[in-house]
């Protein structure tokens, strides 16, 4: 390995760190409460060099929003997911709950951090956008099989990510000792992601 290869090796493990510490921080301490001299002390770097690989917070934001939705995309695209648009819709909500439980900290910064993101994405050039793509395009499928009855397609998405959203949300945040009367089902997700699709079923009940 030469010096410039190994140089931009380094640069990109600092780089790496910073994401880390930043995201933890934010989703342990809160993004206003949160400085870049924070984080410095985080990682035990000096506040320079944050800046030399971040404008500013909102541009360390915008790259780790980039960087951890961009995970999430992979999960989604990498599922194997069945023809049957019903059943792919019950596969994207595995692929989705798994991504949280196994990436609990970028989950939690993704979707339950309250941050300063004023500039509004591109519509769908963005891995956050692109992963939504994905659950509508099988929900369009559903209504256009006659599998869905018929219901504005972006409400429909809307209801099974909020629903796919508050499992993950509450089996990563919720202590197995705290969940009322026992701990989580071990099926849990297979009911809320059935529960929520018997909703929108156009014949009777198949989920």
């Amino acid at each position: 390995m030469g010096i410039t290869e190994r140089r931009e090796r380094e640069r990109e493990e600092v780089r790496r760190k910073i994401l880390d510490a930043a995201r933890e921080l934010f989703a342990t301490e809160g993004y206003d409460r949160v400085t870049m001299r924070r984080i410095a002390e985080a990682i035990e770097y000096s506040p320079t060099t944050i800046y030399l690989h971040f404008e500013d917070k909102e541009d360390l934001v915008r790259a780790l929003c980039h960087a951890d939705f961009g995970r999430l995309l992979e999960a989604m695209e990498t599922v194997g997911r069945p023809e049957d648009p019903v059943e792919a819709i019950r596969w994207l909500g595995r692929a989705y709950c798994s991504f949280a439980l196994e990436h609990p900290n970028q989950y939690r910064f993704m979707f339950m951090t309250p941050v300063g993101r004023d500039e509004r994405p591109p519509e769908g050039g963005n891995p956050g956008s692109l992963s939504f793509v994905h659950l509508l395009d099988a929900v369009r499928g559903a209504i256009a099989a006659g599998r869905f009855r018929p219901i504005e397609p972006l409400t429909a998405a809307q209801v099974l990510w909020m629903s796919v959203h508050g499992v993950a949300a509450a089996l990563i945040t919720l202590p197995a000792a705290h969940w009322p009367h026992g701990p989580a089902s071990p099926d849990l997700v297979d009911q809320v992601v059935d529960n929520a699709l018997r909703g929108l079923l156009a014949g009777p009940a198949e989920a």
